[in-house]
């Protein structure tokens, strides 16, 4: 017997942190870029894990971490290929649940990282 169902859609409650976060960004575009991020400056040894970024601007990067995160800290982001390979300093964040939305702005200029239509 076959059953029904429905999908719902996301509803603004259903939101994710990464976009709320992003309405502070007033150029902020989704994109789904998945990285390596890796926090750097810190004394312990660096830590790392795979995430993705969700919303970008030629400046900033916005995307969820369960690293522990915080204003200032330098992280490193690389894509697969390696066109993307930057520093970038944690310019704001959203503590929920264990994850963390985080913004963080490039140390230098990245040409053409973000490409919009």
């Amino acid at each position: 017997m076959l059953q029904q169902s429905a999908a719902r859609a996301r509803s603004p409650q259903q939101e994710s942190q990464t976009a709320k976060l992003a309405k502070f960004f007033s150029e902020a575009a989704p994109v789904r870029i998945p990285v390596q991020l890796t926090r750097l400056g810190k004394a312990e040894p660096a830590a790392s894990e795979s995430t993705v970024i969700e919303f970008g601007t030629p400046r900033e990067i916005l995307f969820a971490s369960a690293l522990p995160l915080e204003f200032a800290d330098l992280v490193r982001v690389r894509n697969s290929d390696g066109t993307l390979d930057a520093e970038a300093c944690v310019v704001a964040v959203q503590y929920n649940a264990g994850r963390t939305a985080v913004a963080a702005r490039f140390t230098r200029q990245v040409p053409n990282w973000i490409v919009k239509s």
